[in-house]
């Protein structure tokens, strides 16, 4: 009997951990970008309606053959919908109206602890050392990027209302990510995020309306103007960070499970910053590599090490 010395391997998660956040990193060219151009709740509202539009009719057929599944699974649909799309779609918007890039970047890092800690209390999840080493050289990262290599930059930390809709927001995704894993569908992927894009604007419609009819004065209510830069930025919010990130999140999920999968967020903080010097005019400094150092050695430690053990 002849022993194998060579043992398939499988990339598939590696490219997905890498490629996931790259479209997952351009909200932040929304946020930062579309919402001059758009009310932060009409362009989170919109957006998801015109994720609907776009599936709806490639997917169709199934979800009328499964009406009786739609039934059973309709207040599930509605959670993921209200978290994923309402809550992390709407909060981050808002909160760039009246707190920095840097502190919803620090903010929206605790969302992989919040995923682990309800992973833990809710379904058991065994996290391991190398799991939360990993978590911790991530995070170091994630704050070498931020403060700019800078103490100083915490020291002097200021909490503002936008903080508060930025824990929202991390929370909400924390939520959607690991019941997004743990309760089953019957429904194919794809049909299923079609879905939780329709209860997703749902959620938003109240809150868009309402807004809009008693507090237009508002800067997140403010008056919505359907130009050609109106209909620009909704469609890439539509296409970029949502059909194709979310898409590729719940497949990197089926492979690696919701705690790290939720590592996304720290190449996510790379990618953005990426784009800050791509469209932003932001420089390519020394703390960009020695956070990003730290970014991926944490990715590689939680999952390579992870697996060997």
């Amino acid at each position: 009997m002849k022993l194998s010395l060579t043992k398939k391997t499988d990339y598939s998660p590696y490219f997905l951990l890498l490629i996931q956040p790259i479209f997952m990193a351009t909200n932040t060219i929304v946020a930062r970008g579309g919402v001059e151009y758009v009310p932060p709740i009409s362009l989170a509202f919109w957006r998801w309606f015109t994720v609907f539009l776009i599936l709806f009719p490639f997917f169709y057929n199934e979800i009328i053959q499964k009406k009786k599944i739609f039934k059973k699974e309709f207040l599930k649909l509605s959670f993921l919908g209200a978290m994923g799309c309402g809550v992390c779609g709407a909060f981050p918007f808002i909160a760039g109206l009246s707190t920095s890039m840097a502190n919803m970047g620090i903010i929206y890092t605790s969302s992989p602890v919040f995923i682990i800690l309800l992973s833990i209390l809710f379904f058991n999840e065994k996290i391991n050392f190398n799991r939360i080493l990993g978590l911790v050289l991530c995070l170091t990262g994630v704050f070498i990027i931020i403060s700019k290599g800078n103490l100083q930059f915490f020291l002097n930390f200021k909490f503002t209302s936008g903080d508060i809709w930025m824990i929202g927001a991390a929370l909400g995704w924390a939520l959607y990510s690991i019941y997004l894993l743990n309760w089953k569908s019957k429904f194919s992927l794809m049909t299923r995020f079609t879905l939780i894009a329709f209860f997703g604007f749902l959620s938003l419609l109240p809150v868009y309306v309402l807004g809009s009819i008693y507090f237009p004065e508002s800067d997140y209510f403010s008056k919505t103007y359907y130009n050609k830069a109106f209909f620009l930025w909704v469609l890439f919010a539509a296409i970029s960070p949502s059909i194709i990130a979310f898409t590729l999140y719940s497949k990197l999920q089926k492979h690696v499970g919701a705690s790290f999968a939720g590592f996304t967020l720290y190449l996510f903080a790379i990618y953005g910053a990426i784009f800050g010097i791509i469209f932003f005019d932001e420089k390519l400094m020394l703390f960009h590599y020695l956070g990003a150092a730290f970014v991926f050695t944490g990715v590689y430690i939680a999952r390579k090490l992870t697996k060997m053990s």
